[in-house]
Formats: C-alpha cells, structure tokens, sequence
C-alpha cells in the first residue's frame, strides 16, 4: 500500500497533509525517515510512525451507536452535528453510516466503512428487517394492523412492502412495535399519516438479528464484537 493512503486511512491526515509531513521529516517508516508519499508500504513488516508515535493501520472499524435526536446521519453537515462527530476513538477517516435515521429519530445506526456490508444491508433485494418503537398519536387498531401487513399508498409511485405491525398499548397515545424491509423517505411516519395518525416519537431498536444494546444511552456507541458483524453478514 501507497504511504499516502496508509496514512490517510489511518486518520493520520488528508493525502495533502500526509505530503506535507513527508517533506517535514514527521513520518518515518521502521525508523528511516519517509522518501516520498508513493512510497510502498509492507503492512505485514513495515513500522510507520508519525511524531515518533506508530500508526496503528486498521482495514475495516464496526460500531453500533444510539442516535440521539437532534444529529444527522452524515459524514459531514454545515449546519448539525453528525453521528460521525459522535465516535471519538475511531481508527479510520473514511467511516459513514449504514442508512440513515431521520434527524428527529432515535436509535440503532451502524458506523463502519465496510461498503460491501453496507450495501448488503441496504439493498432492497436482501429484504433486511428494520425494526422500530414508535408512540403514535391516535388509536392503532387491528384494523390498522391488517392494513399495514398488506402495504400502504404513502404518495410514492407504488405502495409500501407488507410490513409487520405489532400493538403494544393502544389508546390516545399508542405504543407499537413495527418492522419494514424498506427504507424509503419518513417511512414509518408517512404510514401511519396514511392511516389518519401520527408518529410523536420514534426510535430503531433491530436491524436484521441485530438488537440496539439497551445499555447504551442515547449518543454512546461501541464496537460490534466479531459474532455481531458475522450475525450481520449472515442477514
């Protein structure tokens, strides 16, 4: 691997910058000062270190966050905070969300920057169950579970998939579980507008056999552990 990328996506630095280093004598490669930013690197041998301090290089990082309202689900943002901002000690420049949540919805959101994971997740071919609790405004009824199980007209060019509609409490404010395999625009709330009610607050709680950690508050994170990633590639 090139010298520049290594560092680049060690979190080191732009390729820009990483040139930058390179002519200032900051990186040396096992204890020689770095030639050039092409240089070739053997990752299996070769000890980078910048500011004398080694760069660890790690190919693929995995996190599981609980989206707290208010941050949106993007690398980068002008004007909000983003879930990338969110993870502290993360190795790697290049991490992004799977999906996105809305910026008012909160939830189970997966960080890594593993594109054929993501993909995966994400095609609607793969039909991966999305699971969510919602408190909605209005009485869910098992009228209104029929009509979800059999798709809704949400004002897109074809209605919803079959989605499973579980009633947790019903009443003026009605708590339900529901889980889609789609991934379209305010998805759950158009729904439910689509039954006269509205979604007062919504959080993810499952992708595929994924379950979000009921430890993690809202904003915290972790790292997936080695059963969860391979719980996910299997889904």
């Amino acid at each position: 691997m090139r010298l520049d990328k290594f560092l680049a996506e060690a979190g080191v630095g732009s390729r820009s910058q990483v040139k930058q280093y390179v002519k200032k004598g900051l990186i040396t490669i096992n204890g020689e000062k770095a030639d050039k930013p092409e240089q070739k690197l053997d990752l299996e041998t070769d000890i980078v270190e910048y500011k004398k301090t080694p760069v660890q290089y790690t190919a693929f990082e995995y996190f599981m966050l609980n989206k707290p309202q208010g941050v949106v689900s993007a690398t980068k943002d002008n004007v909000s905070k983003t879930v990338i901002e969110l993870i502290k000690d993360k190795k790697r420049a290049d991490l992004f969300p799977v999906g996105r949540l809305d910026k008012d919805t909160e939830g189970l959101l997966i960080i890594t920057n593993d594109g054929v994971l993501s993909h995966d997740m994400l095609s609607p071919r793969k039909h991966v169950d999305k699971m969510y609790y919602a408190k909605v405004e209005g009485l869910v009824t098992d009228e209104d579970v029929k009509r979800f199980s059999e798709g809704l007209d949400i004002q897109d060019e074809k209605p919803t998939m079959p989605a499973q509609l579980v009633i947790i409490q019903a009443g003026e404010i009605s708590e339900i579980e529901l889980t889609i395999q789609e991934g379209r625009f305010h998805q759950v709330k158009r729904m439910f507008e689509a039954v006269d009610k509205k979604v007062i607050f919504l959080k993810r709680i499952q992708i595929g056999g994924l379950r979000l950690d009921e430890k993690l508050k809202p904003g915290e994170y972790r790292e997936l552990t080695k059963e969860e990633i391979e719980l996910l590639r299997r889904t």
